[in-house]
């Protein structure tokens, strides 16, 4: 039997382990060497190598003895790659720019960024990392504003270490605009600031530009307005007023009330846009999922049902705590909820959606037929059609109607990934409330 050919005796084979050793020491010096000794042997070095070369490279640039040596090659295997014709990807551009970044090149690092379009390239949010930093760290607002407008334009959202460093830039060089501005995003991105984060938000409201930004032309009836189109708290007017702001740490206590002015803070709900945006795309894949027709008779229905303060995910209350692999369903227990609902909301009644396939097993059993017979007449139930996916359904009503989720469900399913976005999460946590 002819023994299979070891792969490091092939010259390729050679180079690879030797490259892939030189990785694991983080031997930058032994990977030069070997970069070098490929070259002077018009060895044709492949995708993986160049990125292999360049991980290096960016590791040893926080390491005085080896920064020089890791930016000189860094930026020679980069030419060698291009003039080979061999196409960069996007962990290829990231990389070049950290190594611009740490040559104190800011420019460089965004322009190798936005070269990522002769490629095909999409940038991803570490891709415009070391740019955005070092303009941040340097001062140099105008241009980490422009790389941020440059992210969102090619559909690069920051995150709370993208905006505390675009909020701090701002702080301090005093631009009231943009400080208003981040802070929103953060408002909007970021459900708990870190305490790096609160501390450049408590900086800005104690230095003196804070205390000189505002407005005192101000609308009472026009920010009242907007703040009540957008669930309260956020009026999105700017400034109001000018003077030395009062800052303090204080905690919130379950009901909602500050523990040092002692007023009722308002419950701020998410933005109008980003909710119909969310329903958008929970409706495009529901319809991708299910029978189209079906769940089109659905949005038509609830459009002429739409006067729900809440919606219940029938299923997931009746079988709460029940004996599951027995098929025990608690009638009961929903009617409970759905009781409590109806006397919380003056007199309004809930929306229960439950699959078809369960609601006539439990129309069998004759105490429960005259319940759901009723729950039917009075528009409280609505049965999914067999074959369903009745997830789909209660989300959007839950979403449409901007009202309560009654659901123990944590909504970590599959159908749940597919939705996929942090918006989803800030959704979920304002809108979900479980019955225990």
């Amino acid at each position: 039997m002819k023994k299979k050919k070891n792969n490091k005796t092939t010259v390729e084979g050679k180079f690879r382990f030797d490259l892939d050793t030189c990785s694991k020491r983080k031997d930058l010096f032994g990977a030069v060497a070997l970069f070098e000794s490929a070259v002077s042997q018009n060895f044709r070095l492949i995708h993986y190598h160049y990125n292999a070369l360049l991980y290096l490279c960016t590791i040893s640039i926080d390491e005085p003895s080896s920064k020089a040596l890791a930016l000189d090659y860094g930026f020679r295997i980069f030419d060698h790659m291009v003039n080979g014709g061999v196409t960069p990807n996007e962990a290829t551009i990231t990389a070049v720019a950290r190594l611009a970044a740490a040559k104190s090149d800011g420019d460089l690092a965004f322009e190798v960024v936005r070269t990522m379009g002769k490629y095909e390239l999409s940038p991803r949010l570490r891709t415009y990392g070391p740019a955005l930093f070092w303009f941040c760290a340097n001062l140099e607002g105008e241009k980490a504003w422009a790389v941020e407008e440059h992210m969102v334009s090619m559909g690069v959202h920051p995150e709370e270490p993208e905006l505390a460093a675009l909020l701090k830039v701002s702080a301090e060089m005093g631009r009231g605009d943009k400080v208003y501005a981040y802070l929103h995003k953060l408002r909007t991105a970021v459900r708990s600031v870190s305490e790096s984060t609160a501390e450049i938000i408590q900086g800005w409201f104690c230095g003196e530009a804070a205390s000189k930004v505002g407005g005192v032309d101000c609308c009472l009836g026009a920010i009242e307005e907007v703040a009540l189109k957008n669930g309260g708290g956020w009026h999105g007017q700017g400034w109001i007023g000018k003077g030395k702001w009062v800052v303090c740490r204080a905690k919130v206590d379950s009901s909602g009330q500050c523990g040092s002015c002692r007023e009722q803070l308002a419950t701020v709900d998410i933005d109008r846009a980003e909710t119909e945006t969310f329903l958008e795309s929970v409706a495009t894949m529901a319809m991708e999922r299910e029978v189209r027709s079906n769940f089109r008779e659905f949005q038509d229905w609830l459009d002429k049902h739409a006067d729900y303060e809440a919606v219940v995910d029938g299923a997931n209350i009746g079988l709460y705590q029940q004996n599951f692999a027995n098929g025990e369903f608690s009638i009961p227990q929903l009617d409970a909820v759905v009781k409590e609902l109806y006397d919380r909301s003056q007199k309004k009644w809930p929306l229960v959606i439950l699959h078809n396939k369960r609601f006539r097993k439990l129309s069998e059993n004759a105490s429960y037929r005259k319940l759901l017979q009723e729950w039917l007449t009075q528009g409280v139930l609505y049965t999914t059609p067999n074959g369903s996916n009745d997830d789909w359904y209660w989300l959007y009503a839950a979403v449409k109607l901007k009202c309560l989720l009654v659901t123990n469900d944590e909504m970590r399913d599959h159908i749940f990934e597919l939705l996929g976005s942090s918006f989803f999460l800030k959704w979920k946590e304002r809108h979900q409330v479980c019955a225990v």
